[in-house]
């Protein structure tokens, strides 16, 4: 016999909200190190250094 289609329990909307919640911020916290991942490897030149170390010795910025 095929029992009927009950509701979700209250704790398993209170967990879905907390899981939502929880991989929402996990994904705020991947897009931010993506994002600055691509903001440093930007930022270097074709041998991997930083701008201020391409600059001759003398020179000022």
């Amino acid at each position: 016999m095929v029992g009927a289609i009950r509701p979700d329990h209250e704790l398993h909307r209170r967990r879905w909200s907390r899981n939502l919640g929880l991989g929402l911020s996990l994904l705020a916290f991947v897009v931010l190190v993506f994002g600055l991942t691509i903001v440093k490897v930007s930022r270097q030149d074709a041998h991997g250094n930083p701008p201020a170390a391409t600059q001759p010795a003398g020179a000022t910025p």
